[in-house]
């Protein structure tokens, strides 16, 4: 192979990398812009969403929500946040919806959606990519 091609494929390997990172970046965690949450640490955020914890820090009540199965900000945010895939999830879901210690978050069908449900009440919790974010919602974590 000739090395000017070498260089162009090396070149262009790390700009599919860097557009890959540039994607995976846009996912926040959001909460109404009426909560008194400001911040949230990834394991907050991560308890919340895996029926750990029902309450935000001071307890008041936290109830999350998800975008639909499939989407790539829902796959991106739980390998983030919680480090689990998809798989993965689906069997931490099983096992508390079997024991009855649990029940999975609601999903909804897509980033606006979600926005318009936190946006009125400061219990729910979610994330959805950065560019949906309005003044309706307060950004608590950028994993």
């Amino acid at each position: 192979m000739q090395p000017a091609k070498i260089v162009q494929q090396g070149v262009l390997a790390f700009l599919c990398g860097l557009a890959i990172n540039v994607a995976a970046a846009e996912v926040v965690v959001v909460v109404s812009a009426k909560s008194r949450i400001t911040a949230l640490g990834a394991d907050q955020v991560a308890n919340i969403f895996l029926g750990k914890t029902l309450t935000y820090p001071g307890g008041a009540e936290a109830v999350p929500l998800d975008q639909p199965e499939g989407a790539a900000v829902r796959q991106e945010f739980y390998t983030k946040v919680t480090h689990k895939s998809s798989a993965l999830l689906k069997a931490h879901w099983s096992k508390l919806l079997f024991t009855g210690r649990g029940q999975p978050p609601r999903e909804l069908t897509n980033g606006d959606a979600m926005k318009k449900i936190i946006a009125d009440n400061p219990a729910f919790i979610g994330y959805m990519n950065k560019s949906e974010i309005d003044d309706s919602v307060r950004v608590v974590l950028v994993p």
